[in-house]
């Protein structure tokens, strides 16, 4: 059977994050990782993010509202993968791949379709492609940006990991700002293929890591 272009993003990413993975833990599988409360906690830092407090002015960031959606896919993506002896269920691409509706963000539903996802994750200790689907639908976003910023947020992790993050040499602010910020820079900059992306925007990283150093 030939396999539609959402399976074959969704067989990248899991993939990519396979890789990723494997360099936190080479039997990251058997670990019983906590990944749903990772995702209910960076659900918590998305509403920051957003903005939810009615007792003051808040504009919601949607770059980094986007990211922090692309970070509960990292751990979403993890859980729904050790769930799999082999590939991962191509069905979940059907889900995500479905078009969203080319409309403005609906604040309410946004926070509530995060909030259900977090009370999700922590009921069953699992994660839902359904919630997670309501979350894009909501803001709105669509499966190909959560490709784009998932294979840019990928990077950034392998280049955080590599850079001393899990040993706390990694610098997580760059010249006052955090390194997210400078990762939308440099894929709004990027003019290359898709397929040369991953290794173009490596590059990128490094060369703007090293410059901020001092």
């Amino acid at each position: 059977m030939t396999e539609t272009v959402a399976q074959v993003k969704l067989a990248t990413m899991a993939a990519m994050q396979e890789e990723h993975n494997l360099q936190v833990h080479p039997e990251w599988r058997s670990q019983n990782y906590p990944f749903y409360r990772a995702a209910w906690v960076e659900c918590a830092e998305m509403l920051d993010h957003f903005g939810w407090k009615w007792w003051k002015k808040q504009q919601p960031d949607l770059d980094q509202v986007k990211l922090e959606l692309v970070d509960i896919w990292h751990f979403g993506l993890s859980e729904l993968m050790t769930r799999a002896d082999a590939a991962i269920d191509p069905r979940v691409a059907d889900v995500l791949g479905a078009s969203v509706a080319d409309s403005t963000s609906d604040g309410e539903a946004f926070r509530l379709a995060i909030e259900a996802l977090a009370q999700d994750s922590i009921a069953t200790q699992s994660f839902s492609v359904t919630h997670f689907r309501a979350a894009m639908e909501t803001l709105p976003m669509s499966y190909d940006e959560l490709f784009e910023l998932y294979v840019g947020k990928n990077m950034l992790n392998r280049f955080r990991q590599a850079h001393g993050y899990k040993t706390g040499e990694y610098r997580k602010t760059w010249a006052g700002r955090e390194d997210n910020d400078h990762l939308i820079e440099l894929i709004a900059a990027l003019n290359c293929a898709p397929e040369a992306v991953p290794a173009a925007l490596y590059t990128a990283l490094e060369q703007r890591y090293a410059e901020t150093a001092s």
